[in-house]
């Protein structure tokens, strides 16, 4: 009896530890998957800034373009002139000058027969480019030069809606500024990462030029961070052969894909036409800037308060210097950060936070990215002798400020 029962057992016994060892093996087997771990919060520390940023505006919401695919050319590039032209925009600025009657009262031998009644007329002058709507709340890039000392800025959409626009802040140094329309349901171009543009990709620019309508031109991106070329204080342009002339300026450049890689500014040529050497602003530079001058109405740089002369051979040779290195301090504004740091003119600066100066434009950008109020060790020689200074950054102020 007893080996009769043992034989029924055995097997039922074997089947539980089978199960067993496969419920700890495969413990979903039991219906009862294993409860996940908590995934992590949200880092808050974004918003709290955003929260404590001193704006007057809230910060305007662009669209971030994805990487740009290198993989195969488009054969037409329709698409991407249908996603980017409605938000380029012709922009018409006129403004109000007071003229003389007659070129003799300007003469003072004349102008004493009429004292302080002279006749005048008044004479509209009106000049006409191109911008680039960048955000739903209706906020317009384009050059400052298109649209500074204007007394009425008119804007023309691609739709045929027209309106005037409100100036938000310009930044001469720059040469960009941000104007404001109010209109519903506008179209709003997207922005590329303009680091990752390559010489050679394809682009497109679209504007105005000389007034005949909206006009899309084709090349490729001849060359980046272009600079030293005396158009503006900061310089690092992006060089393209896509035809740009005229009323192109503060519109766009685009990529393949229909996304913002820079603003149009400037050309080179000896005509006045285009001669396929053309500039525009890098689209992660435009912005910054739009983001500063819509929270803080102004662009905020570090300033040292020095006037710099470019070193050549001959002054490294007077300054005892084996290579051409640094910058000659020609000048120093009175009560400066330079001044207070005890700065002299005569002093070559050789570097800055630990950063050989290479060249002047360079060292003048990388210390405007500097906050004001900062510390900044420099390196100087004085006499021939090696110095090591410690100097607050400064606010630079704004080009009205420091004319005065």
């Amino acid at each position: 009896m007893g080996r009769k029962l043992f034989s029924w057992l055995w097997p039922a016994l074997a089947g539980l530890v089978i199960a067993a060892i496969l419920l700890l093996l495969f413990p979903q087997l039991g219906g009862h998957a294993p409860t996940p771990a908590p995934a992590p919060e949200p880092d808050a520390r974004p918003v709290a800034e955003e929260a404590s940023r001193p704006a007057s505006r809230p910060s305007p919401e662009v669209e971030q373009a994805p990487p740009l695919s290198r993989d195969r050319g488009p054969v037409s590039y329709a698409e991407a002139v249908e996603r980017a032209a409605p938000a380029v925009v012709n922009i018409y600025s006129s403004r109000i000058v007071e003229r003389d009657e007659h070129p003799l009262m300007s003469d003072p031998f004349f102008r004493q027969f009429y004292g302080d009644d002279l006749p005048s007329r008044q004479r509209m002058l009106s000049s006409l480019g191109s911008g680039v709507i960048v955000s739903r709340d209706g906020y317009v890039l384009t050059n400052h030069h298109v649209i500074g000392g204007a007394d009425q800025i008119q804007v023309a959409l691609r739709d045929g809606r027209e309106t005037l626009a409100e100036v938000i802040g310009t930044d001469p140094e720059s040469d960009l500024a941000v104007l404001r329309i109010e209109l519903d349901d506008l179209p709003v171009i997207a922005l590329s990462d303009s680091s990752r543009v390559a010489v050679g990709d394809v682009a497109l620019a679209i504007g105005n030029p000389f007034g005949v309508g909206q006009t899309v031109t084709m090349g490729i991106i001849s060359a980046t961070g272009r600079s030293h070329l005396g158009l503006n204080a900061y310089e690092d342009f992006i060089q393209t052969d896509a035809a740009i002339n005229p009323g192109n300026s503060g519109g766009a450049l685009i990529d393949p894909e229909g996304a913002l890689v820079g603003i149009n500014t400037a050309i080179f040529s000896r005509s006045g036409g285009s001669q396929g050497i053309g500039f525009a602003i890098p689209a992660n530079l435009a912005r910054n800037i739009l983001e500063e001058l819509v929270t803080q109405g102004r662009v905020i740089r570090g300033w040292l308060g020095i006037e710099a002369q470019e070193m050549t051979p001959e002054l490294a040779l007077s300054f005892g210097l084996q290579t051409p290195r640094g910058v000659v301090i020609a000048g120093v504004m009175a009560d400066g950060p330079a001044d207070r740091a005890g700065l002299r003119p005569g002093d070559v600066l050789l570097e800055v936070d630990g950063r050989p100066i290479l060249d002047a434009r360079v060292a003048m950008s990388d210390i405007a990215a500097i906050a004001p109020g900062s510390e900044l060790p420099l390196t100087v020689i004085r006499s021939g002798q090696p110095l090591e200074l410690v100097l607050e950054v400064g606010e630079r102020p704004t080009p009205e400020l420091r004319q005065r």
